[in-house]
């Protein structure tokens, strides 16, 4: 037999010993605590119930007047496309579209952005200031882009064409030529 052999058998028994009395007590502690009630029966009264604090409101999933923004959103687009439209009038209407001039300038630039109109087909309303639009876009009255989706923004009051819708309009046009500038 090896010196201190039979020390480690003792020390690995006791380890062993203290670990099985360690998971008995977790696992019969809460049982045996559950069973024993100094009265002799079930408590009076009943168990306090979890409170979970309910918002006060639902968060909006449309404007307050959903016809009414929706009149306003195919209006504004409409405007937006219109090639007779001024560079003001479509900046009154394109989110940001003061910051926006130099995209939008580089957008009206392109020769067929002189000759595209919008058609809204759907506005999806996603939250109270935000909509998803369905549109086509008609070059020389032939329809360019069929179903097309873009987004609408309630900037200040009015529902506006997002930057976003704006950008990918630029990046689809593929006209190297025309720098957006800063925006998209």
């Amino acid at each position: 037999m090896v010196l201190g052999s039979d020390l480690r058998r003792r020390n690995t028994r006791r380890v062993r010993g203290t670990v099985v009395a360690a998971a008995l007590v977790l696992v019969l502690g809460p049982a045996l605590a559950a069973c024993s009630d100094d009265s002799g029966g079930g408590g009076s009264a009943p168990p306090p119930t979890p409170s979970v604090e309910q918002p006060t409101s639902a968060p909006a999933t449309a404007p307050a007047d959903p016809a009414a923004a929706t009149t306003q959103i195919k209006a504004n687009w409409k405007t937006f496309f219109d090639p007779a439209s001024s560079s003001a009038d479509k900046q009154a209407v394109l989110e940001n579209g003061e910051r926006m001039g130099p995209v939008l300038k580089a957008f009206s630039g392109d020769k067929r952005g002189g000759q595209v109109q919008a058609d809204v087909q759907k506005v999806e309303f996603t939250s109270a200031t935000k909509a998803t639009v369905t549109y086509s876009l008609t070059l020389n009255g032939a329809t360019a882009l069929p179903n097309a989706s873009g987004t609408s923004v309630e900037q200040d009051g009015t529902w506006k064409v997002s930057v976003n819708t704006l950008c990918a309009l630029v990046a689809l046009s593929g006209d190297a030529s025309q720098s957006p500038g800063a925006g998209c």
